[in-house]
């Protein structure tokens, strides 16, 4: 018995809708997370080959940041956070960050995750007057 026209021409265009409705799904994952991360600005190498939990000084962070070392968001629950800039052609944030270099902030922005890196593109940073 043949299968009407028309019901494989249905079966065609729900399979693109679902394909259309996943793709747009998966690029709405893209897009980044709204997030607040609360940590310490220190510059990457430090946070990966010291370990450290809070840098050493701001002096330090400083320091290494204008020898050309990222600096990054270590936050609270142990996650660097690595600032990105949301254009193309991307530049780096290490101007952003300089200010704020040794000291504990609260960043505002959109995360990124990707093969076990968290980025943010800081939409806004600010000293926390209580450090820890």
């Amino acid at each position: 018995m043949p299968i009407p026209e028309n019901t494989i021409e249905m079966k065609i265009q729900k399979t693109a809708l679902i394909v259309i409705a996943l793709t747009l799904l998966a690029a709405a994952g893209e897009a980044g997370k709204s997030t607040t991360v609360h940590g310490y600005v220190l510059d990457s190498a430090c946070a990966f080959t010291k370990g450290l939990d809070k840098p050493i000084s701001p002096q330090c962070a400083r320091a290494c940041a204008k020898a050309g070392s990222p600096l990054v968001i270590l936050a609270d629950n142990g996650t660097i956070y690595w600032p990105i800039a949301g254009t193309t052609p991307s530049a780096g944030q290490n101007e952003k960050l300089l200010p704020f270099a040794g000291q504990k902030v609260t960043a505002i922005g959109k995360a990124f995750e990707r093969g076990g890196s968290t980025a943010i593109v800081i939409e806004k940073v600010a000293a926390e007057t209580s450090q820890k």
